[in-house]
């Protein structure tokens, strides 16, 4: 059967298990959320030593597994057996293993839970393992795909996470973080948790503690040079770059161009959108209600011609931070030189 991450999770709360999970997907957050319930749920602490067993996918192989998955349990109702990074059992989906794993998943033990997690990637559906799995004949067996996120559904997910919590984050703040971290769910689970130590009983995360907690400089960030940029404040956009040039460990060249990058992208599809976007519209280009009134001016102050021009220069940069034409330049120099080319109406062929 195919379930979603909530569904299963919903399912784990209320002790209702299956016998094999196949959790799989590019997003590995979704897939490390499942395992780690059915993990720490299934077994009270005291009976794991006994009937919990991890494996690698690179240490074992179907029969492995298989044999672990039909032991029975020792003075307890169930054994976990969990394989972790499970896409790297090299017969997993082997006609020779074929006939054994069939036989178990129409089959499977039913005070067994077996957890595959299949990181990164996805079965083939046409294949005969993702056929069963995705299919009836195999009813205790739970397939989960876990699929990355859009950056405009990070913003939600965020929300709803801190929600989940029994805490509140302010709009800004999750707009912020959205921004800075984009759609790593891990890293961003992460510093919300961070976070959320530092937050007072009834205090919402603010822009402040973000900003404070997660290292981002209130004055001298990437956002706040793209905002200098927008509003062609050549004064504020070199304090900045000194501040990234003096401070580079802090303020690494790639991960800024990424942002710069996002920004003119999206102000290439608003552009194209015409006069009036609806906020639905807006949503699905990654544009926040905290962002429009840049990204508004933005465009009248780049026209889509000029917004192409500007996101062949990011690409540039990017290309020279990598070594390429780039010369001796350094990681300040090089963005140095990109924020000049964008404040100034050089078109990016004069530059090739």
């Amino acid at each position: 059967m195919i379930q979603d991450a909530d569904a299963i999770l919903k399912a784990v709360q209320q002790r209702q298990f299956q016998p094999v999970y196949f959790l799989q997907g590019d997003e590995p957050y979704f897939i490390d959320t499942v395992a780690d319930a059915l993990e720490s749920s299934v077994l009270p602490e005291s009976e794991r030593s006994f009937n919990q067993t991890v494996l690698y996918g690179k240490d074992t192989d179907t029969a492995g597994i298989l044999g672990q998955a039909r032991r029975f349990p020792m003075m307890s109702d169930y054994s976990v057996v969990i394989v972790k990074e499970a896409q790297a059992v090299a017969d997993l989906e082997s006609e020779k293993a074929w006939p054994f794993l069939e036989a178990y998943l129409k089959n499977p033990l039913a005070s067994t839970v077996l957890v595959l997690c299949y990181k990164h990637k996805t079965l083939d559906s046409r294949k005969k393992l993702g056929k069963l799995l995705a299919g009836k004949d195999a009813p205790g067996a739970v397939l989960m795909t876990s699929k990355k996120l859009y950056d405009s559904q990070v913003p939600q997910w965020l929300t709803g996470y801190v929600r989940s919590r029994k805490q509140q984050i302010s709009g800004g703040a999750t707009a912020l973080l959205a921004e800075y971290i984009g759609a790593d769910l891990g890293r961003l689970a992460n510093e919300v948790n961070k976070l959320l130590l530092n937050v007072k009983a009834g205090q919402a995360i603010d822009e402040d503690l973000v900003q404070r907690m997660v290292g981002i400089s209130k004055e001298y960030n990437i956002f706040e040079l793209q905002r200098a940029l927008v509003q062609r404040d050549v004064l504020k956009a070199n304090r900045i770059l000194t501040h990234f040039a003096a401070n580079p460990k802090a303020n690494p060249l790639i991960p800024n161009l990424t942002l710069l990058f996002n920004f003119f992208t999206r102000l290439l599809m608003l552009h194209q959108a015409g006069p009036n976007p609806s906020d639905a519209d807006l949503q699905k280009m990654g544009i926040n209600k905290f962002a429009q009134k840049e990204y508004q001016l933005a465009q009248r102050q780049f026209s889509p011609e000029r917004t192409i021009d500007l996101i062949h220069l990011i690409r540039r940069a990017d290309a020279q931070s990598k070594g390429i034409e780039s010369g001796s330049m350094d990681e300040g120099e090089i963005l140095r030189e990109l924020v000049w080319l964008i404040l100034h109406p050089v078109p990016a062929a004069a530059v090739d």
